[in-house]
C-alpha cells in the first residue's frame, strides 16, 4: 500500500484494506502508518467525529483491532481555520546549530512545543518555526510542523528541528529507534543514591487527567508502558542534589515521573512534587544531544539555564 505524505483535500474520503499482515493490528496504528503528515491526535479526532468506518457502516474505535478484508472509510472534513496569531521575532528560542538538514535550537521554560489543539491561542514554538522559518511550515505533521519531539513546557534546552521530510521521518525513526541520546540535568529534593535505573512502567494516571503515573509489572494497566531512565548525582547540597538523567525511552513526563516514583521529585513540581517559592518552574533542563546523521556524529550542549544555575549557587553544598 502506497503512503500518503501529501496533504488531503477537505471533504475528501479514503478506503483502506486491511490484509493479512494487518490482521491484529489497531486501526488507529494502521492508518497512521498511511498518513504519516498527520499526528496521532488529529487521527483521533477523525474517530471522535465518527469519521471513520468499518465495511462502509459501522463508526468503529480506535482500538479496534482490524481483521483480513476489513475495509477502513476516511473522510477528511471540512476543518476549522487556524487561530490567527501575532508572533513575536522575540521568543527566547536560540539557534545553537545551522545544519542543512536540522536546526538545533535552545528552547526556554515558559514555551510551548506545538499546539494542544486547534482553538489554542498561546504561542508555540512550531508557530515561531513556521513562521521564521518558510520551509518549516511544511515539514512533518500538519497539526506541529517542524517538530519530531517535545519537551514539557516549563522544560528548557536542546531540541532537534528537521528542515525537510526526509529529515523528519528519518529522525522519527531514530527516535523510536533510540538512536538519538538525550542527557538532561534535573534538581531534585533530597540524596538519591550515587546512581541508579529507574525502571518503572508509565502511564495514564487512573484519576488525574493531565498527570502520568509510575506502575509495576504487577500494578500496570492496559495503557502503561515500559519506561526505564539511568541517572547518577553530580553533586549533593543540603536539601536537594543535581542529576545527570539519560532516558532510555520517551515517556510523558518520564523523568518528572521517575524521580518522584523513588522519592525524590523534582524541585518547583506542582504536579509530583511541591511548588516552591525560590523556582518558578520544575529543575529540568535538556543539556545534552548526541547521534549519527549521514555517517557523521553530532553531539551539542546546553549550559543550565540561569535560573537553576542560581538557585544551586545559593545551596549550600553537603558535605560528605
Amino acid at each position: 500500500m502506497i503512503k500518503n505524505t501529501s496533504l488531503i483535500k477537505e471533504n475528501s474520503s479514503f478506503n483502506l484494506l486491511a490484509t493479512a499482515k494487518d490482521e491484529g493490528s489497531r486501526t488507529d496504528k494502521f492508518i497512521a502508518n498511511q498518513f504519516l503528515q498527520y499526528s496521532r491526535s488529529f487521527l483521533q479526532k477523525l474517530f471522535a467525529q465518527k469519521k471513520i468506518l468499518l465495511n462502509g457502516s459501522t463508526a468503529i474505535k480506535a482500538s479496534y483491532c482490524l481483521k483480513n478484508g476489513d475495509e477502513i472509510s476516511i473522510s477528511f472534513p471540512k476543518q476549522d481555520q487556524p487561530i490567527k496569531k501575532s508572533i513575536p521575532n522575540d521568543l527566547g528560542v536560540k539557534i545553537i546549530a545551522q545544519e542543512e538538514d536540522f536546526f538545533i535550537i535552545y528552547k526556554p521554560a515558559g514555551l510551548i512545543v506545538h499546539p494542544p489543539n486547534a482553538t489554542c491561542q498561546e504561542i508555540t514554538l512550531s508557530d515561531w518555526l513556521a513562521h521564521t522559518y518558510s520551509e518549516i511550515a511544511h515539514v512533518g505533521m500538519v497539526d506541529r510542523p517542524g517538530i519530531v519531539h517535545r519537551l514539557d513546557k516549563e522544560t528548557s534546552g536542546l531540541m532537534i528541528i528537521p528542515r525537510t521530510n526526509h529529515a523528519h521521518a528519518t529522525m522519527t525513526q531514530m527516535f523510536k529507534n533510540r538512536t538519538i541520546k538525550k542527557t538532561y540535568l534535573a534538581i531534585v529534593s533530597g540524596h538519591p543514591e550515587p546512581e541508579g535505573s529507574i525502571n518503572y512502567l508509565i502511564g495514564r494516571h487512573p484519576t488525574v487527567r493531565n498527570k502520568m503515573h509510575y506502575f509495576t509489572e504487577l500494578t500496570k494497566q492496559p495503557s502503561s508502558k515500559e519506561a526505564s531512565s539511568h541517572y547518577k548525582v553530580l553533586n549533593y547540597f543540603k536539601d536537594c542534589s543535581l542529576l545527570e538523567v539519560q532516558p532510555k525511552t520517551g515517556r510523558t513526563h518520564q523523568i518528572r515521573v521517575h524521580c518522584a516514583a523513588i522519592g525524590h521529585p523534582l524541585l518547583a513540581d506542582p504536579i509530583y512534587g511541591t511548588s516552591s517559592k525560590r523556582l518558578a518552574r520544575h529543575a529540568l533542563h535538556a543539556h545534552k544531544l548526541k547521534f549519527s546523521y549521514k555517517n557523521k556524529q553530532y553531539e551539542f550542549s546546553s549550559n543550565l539555564d540561569q535560573d537553576l544555575q542560581n538557585y544551586l549557587d545559593q545551596a549550600e553544598p553537603l558535605k560528605i
